[in-house]
């Protein structure tokens, strides 16, 4: 059986101290930083994706001790491990990943972690319950868990439906922090990549007032000549 210790014996075994010195560049983790204080193994994405069906079946006792680590690469594998858990368990094991997931969001604490790990967990889990969790974590003072509630709705996205998306990011066009702004406009383009005509009704309401990086992160594939028209307000 998979614990704790073995697998971050493995992680920590093939660790990389030059990637580790990069990663913690690209993550800021300076003082001040989002990512302030995140300590980095040095293990790139694809070589945990594929550690992943080597400790497949780890409980999720293992999998919560993983999320609190300190280096930021065995929170991120035991992301992967529970998002595995779930997709594979029954529908009992999908609400305890879930809860799980829920209450470990203090340690979930960097863009990377949610995007690879909010729609595929909580996303799913709430596609066909009720979508109230995500507008409680949508005002919430914690930068992770408002990320998470816009991304979870990329689920939904996939799936042709669009209104907790524009709802949540109604919530957060006032937000401050860049990182919810690139969120946000990530998931508005997502929706115009379906359904251009949802995107546009809600980008002609709200385009003059919505941060300048959300605005171009949600019009960055429309034809160039439309794109300037939203950039110099001339709609």
């Amino acid at each position: 059986m998979s614990t704790t210790n073995s697998i971050q014996k493995h992680l920590r075994d093939i660790a990389n101290p030059a990637t580790a010195l990069i990663s913690q560049g690209f993550f800021k983790t300076a003082p001040g930083q989002y990512g302030e204080g995140d300590i980095f193994l040095g293990i790139k994405v694809p070589t945990m994706r594929a550690l992943v069906k080597r400790f497949r079946g780890a409980p999720l006792n293992v999998i919560g001790a993983l999320l609190k680590s300190k280096f930021h690469e065995e929170r991120l594998f035991a992301l992967l491990l529970l998002i595995d858990f779930y997709q594979r368990g029954s529908e009992a094991d999908k609400q305890c990943a879930y809860d799980l997931y829920l209450a470990h969001t203090a340690y979930i604490n960097n863009w990377d972690l949610v995007d690879v790990s909010a729609s595929q967990i909580v996303g799913d889990f709430l596609f066909e319950r009720s979508r109230q969790p995500l507008y409680q974590l949508v005002i919430s003072e914690s930068l992770w868990e408002r990320r998470i509630a816009i991304i979870a709705t990329f689920h939904f996205i996939r799936r042709n439906e669009f209104t907790d998306t524009l709802r949540i990011s109604e919530h957060l066009l006032n937000d401050t922090h860049d990182l919810i702004h690139k969120a946000v406009g990530w998931m508005l383009r997502e929706v115009g990549k379906r359904d251009m005509p949802r995107e546009e009704e809600f980008l002609l309401e709200h385009y003059r007032t919505m941060p300048r990086t959300m605005l171009r992160y949600a019009i960055e594939r429309f034809p160039e000549a439309l794109r300037k028209q939203y950039l110099t307000g001339n709609i």
